[in-house]
């Protein structure tokens, strides 16, 4: 088991799919984490020579080649609060991943990125034996932990973000299919800023287990100035949660991306991250270091071991304790946490490390390893027809293989 293992690499660009997850638009200014990372990764696979494909929603960004699944993301037409674990949004999102995968296969793909949250995608590649590279941006769930320990193969692998998440996937030991292989951002985009004002910052998705309330308790507590700044995901927990903590203290900066959310970063001297879920990676972590601006955080998840010492900690339901470490942090040198992320954390460090598995797996779909079946509930057996046609990069679809049995 290796982390960022390597594979075969002859340097021929490559036909890649991009599958992404529907529930938000591929564009900026990004919903959260998931998005960001298949649109920078789009990019910056594309600026290394290979010729891509975003299968996304179709309000996505257009300067992306973009091969449309559905006119809108879902959350626009089946809002995930109100219709999460419903017949009808997973009814919805079956149809749509499966229609993905009938023109992903029949596309001459040399391989598949898949980064979203569906049980289709991984089956699929491990029937079909077409190369798919899985990325778990989530704690496990159902269904997602039995797709995990039911459809990795050599030519179909999986990466997760850090050991800690790898740790919940497989707790009895990670399998040779499964690779760490940490998120990365271009410090380009986050500039670096030697000074902060003395003020904190908070980003990211305004929802219960992102804890933006806590960081305001927090900083109510240290009398630190703080500014919030994300989408509003759940509104009514705005009203009830956050809203009354806004004041001279603490303001609601509005939604911004870009070169305008990383000056706010680069401005403040701490972040506070405040995840109240097991939290896989925390690329809002990464983006504050690179401005130079260290982070007090809530100790859940991967927080320690992506900050490493440019981090404080505190835990998830102490806001003294996240004041005292908002403190200590200001005291964290601020090239320091700009080096780590240099150092640890770049796309380009993360895009080799996709190259390098997709070249390995693109060599392993030959390799001798059993064949696997699912039921129709888990594969639909028009998706397991395939067999044998997608292996072979451009073979020609048969007619009759899409019609459902």
């Amino acid at each position: 088991m290796t982390e960022q293992s390597a594979g075969p690499n002859d340097g021929r660009p490559l036909r890649i799919a991009l599958l992404a997850h529907l529930r938000h638009p591929i564009a900026p200014p990004f919903m959260g984490g998931m998005e960001a990372h298949s649109w920078h990764l789009c990019r910056a696979l594309i600026a290394r020579g290979h010729d891509v494909t975003l299968f996304a929603s179709g309000d996505s960004d257009p300067a992306l080649p973009l091969s449309a699944i559905c006119d809108v993301h879902y959350d626009a037409v089946l809002p995930w609060r109100d219709h999460h674990g419903t017949d009808r949004l997973n009814a919805w999102l079956d149809d749509a991943h499966a229609a993905a995968l009938e023109r992903i296969g029949a596309g001459g793909f040399d391989v598949v990125h898949n980064n979203g949250l569906h049980r289709y995608p991984p089956r699929w590649a491990r029937v079909t034996r077409h190369p798919m590279v899985t990325s778990l941006h989530v704690p496990p769930f159902n269904p997602l932990d039995r797709v995990a320990r039911d459809s990795g193969a050599p030519f179909a692998p999986f990466t997760i973000t850090s050991r800690v998440q790898s740790g919940r996937y497989w707790p009895d030991g990670r399998p040779d299919w499964a690779h760490v292989v940490p998120n990365g951002i271009d410090p380009a985009d986050w500039p670096y800023s030697p000074v902060g004002d003395g003020t904190a910052v908070w980003f990211g998705r305004i929802a219960p287990n992102k804890g933006p309330h806590l960081a305001a308790e927090a900083a109510r507590i240290a009398g630190i100035p703080l500014t919030l700044f994300g989408a509003i995901e759940d509104p009514d927990y705005f009203q009830s949660a956050v809203r009354p903590h806004l004041g001279d203290a603490v303001r609601y900066g509005g939604h911004l991306s870009g070169a305008d959310l990383a000056r706010r970063i680069g401005r403040a001297s701490v972040c506070l991250a405040t995840p109240l879920w097991d939290e896989p990676f925390g690329l809002t972590a990464i983006e504050s270091l690179a401005c130079g601006t260290p982070v007090a955080a809530t100790d859940m998840g991967a927080m320690r071991e992506v900050l490493g010492p440019c981090g404080t900690f505190a835990p998830p339901d102490d806001p003294g304790a996240l004041a005292s470490a908002m403190t200590a942090a200001l005291r964290i040198d601020r090239a320091a946490c700009r080096a780590r992320v240099e150092e640890r954390f770049t796309a380009e460090a993360m895009t080799r490390a996709y190259e390098r598995l997709y070249r390995s797996a693109i060599a392993a779909r030959h390799a001798g390893w059993p064949d696997a079946t699912f039921p129709p509930c888990e594969l639909r057996p028009a998706l397991a027809a395939q067999r044998g046609m997608v292996a072979r990069r451009g073979a020609a679809p048969d007619p009759g293989v899409f019609a459902e049995k």
